[in-house]
């Protein structure tokens, strides 16, 4: 099953309709996989061929699409909510953030596990999921002197 058909099961079995809008905004996902799309993003691209979807379908769309776990919301601080999809091992995913330039990089290694273990042995609270956001610059904004 594809990514596409199994987000098209997601939505029937909650009652929803895969609708054009809905596609178009699916498919900048499916095409941008690493881009931690703002909403602004999203319709930026979407406007260049569908002109019709405005702003607020796309953060209805936005809303709907991480209601039902398709979307994980992140915030990087720098007051914009971005989305990605959610992936079946995504709990093994943290982010790098450059303060110079804005650009976030995915560290996939997950270094977090053992403390995880601790803690829900010691409060007996079942951790599902956890976000680890590090805040630097990136080798290029270094290399220009933007790391200051």
């Amino acid at each position: 099953m594809t990514c596409f058909e199994n987000i098209k099961d997601r939505l029937k079995a909650k009652e929803y309709k895969m609708t054009p809008q809905r596609k178009v905004i699916i498919d900048v996902f499916t095409q941008n996989q690493q881009g931690h799309l703002s909403a602004e993003d999203v319709y930026q691209i979407v406007k260049k061929t569908h002109p019709e979807l405005g702003l607020a379908t796309v953060y209805r769309t936005l809303d709907l699409l991480a209601e039902l776990d398709i979307l994980k919301k992140i915030n990087f601080g720098d007051g914009r909510l971005r989305y990605e999809f959610i992936q079946e091992d995504d709990h093994h995913h943290h982010h790098l953030i450059c303060l110079s330039c804005g650009e976030v990089t995915e560290f996939g290694e997950d270094l977090l596990e053992g403390l995880e273990t601790t803690i829900t042995r010691s409060s007996g609270f079942k951790i599902v999921d956890h976000q680890l956001k590090f805040y630097g610059y990136c080798s290029k904004c270094q290399e220009k002197g933007n790391d200051k």
